[in-house]
Formats: structure tokens, sequence, C-alpha cells
């Protein structure tokens, strides 16, 4: 990362409230409730992560093992991570307005892939919003068309895009 009193380090619980303050900011038409983002951190917490910049909270991530072309619902409680998870299925990537351009986002993404391919996942899926196809792109993700996604797809937005990086 370009500056050096930036830093993503393990989510806790303890975190919650200050990622509900950047979903808030960063995805006003993407609601979450507070306990479906802190399930995501209790399931998950590997694939839990934030971002400070001089100690202050200024993004998240929350990514966790998931069944290949089943999207969770938006705004809903999983349970459980599947038993017969087969991919790597990136949730949400929230930063800050004051963040962009110093490589942050970047950096988790590629920390992401690689816990991806070490734990085994042939590929990482995540729904693109807010026009972030690009970025992903630039990544390795492509856009997948599967008919059985559309209507869960329309409920993000009208340009949300499901997106797969594969490993095999």
């Amino acid at each position: 990362m370009k500056l050096k009193d930036v830093h993503w380090r393990a989510m806790s619980g303890y975190d919650m409230a200050a990622v509900q303050k950047i979903a808030d900011v960063v995805h006003p038409g993407f609601f979450e409730a507070p306990e479906v983002l802190a399930e995501r951190q209790r399931l998950y917490p590997s694939g839990c992560h934030l971002l400070e910049v001089g100690e202050r909270p200024a993004g998240y991530v929350l990514s966790h093992p998931w069944r290949f072309g089943q999207l969770p619902a938006l705004n809903s409680l999983l349970g459980q991570i599947p038993a017969d998870a087969d991919t790597y299925y990136l949730h949400d990537l929230a930063l800050l307005p004051l963040t962009r351009g110093i490589g942050a986002a970047n950096h988790i993404v590629e920390a992401l892939i690689k816990h991806a391919r070490v734990n085994g996942f042939p590929t990482m899926s995540l729904v693109a919003v807010n026009a972030s196809r690009p970025f992903w792109e630039k990544h390795g993700f492509v856009v997948e068309d599967v008919p059985a996604l559309t209507e869960k797809l329309a409920s993000y937005e009208d340009a949300a895009r499901f997106m797969v990086r594969r490993f095999t």
C-alpha cells in the first residue's frame, strides 16, 4: 500500500459498529442489518478484515466459503457455512472515499485470492455492484451468465453482475 499508517487487520466482533457505519456510507442502497454483518464475521473470521487509516476504521471486507452459483440473498442470515462449499465468496468490500487510490483494495483482494487458492477453492465469486466491474476484471474476475441468478441479481441493482475468478 502507498501510505505507511494504513493496514488491514483481522476483524473482531468489537468492530461491528464501525463496520455498520462504513456500510451505511458506502452502500446506502444495499442495506444489511447489523446481525447479518456480524454473522458473516462469526461464521468465517478468517475472511473478515478491517482497514484502518491512522488507527481509525476506514473499510472492511467480508468473505467466506459458499456454493458456486448460489448467491446468499442480500440482508439475509446464512445460518452456517455449507460443508460442501466449493467457491470462495467475496460478500462485500467497502472502503470510505478517503481510502481511494492508496492501494488498499488491491492489497486485500490479492490476500483473499491467495487465501482461496491455499484453501483449495477452484473459484472465487462475487456480485459486482456500484460500477465496480472494471476493478474486478483487473483482478482476473469475469462476468458469468447464470440464468438462475437473474432475479437475485436484480434485487441488488440492474447493473449487478455475477463474477468469477477460476483457478483451475
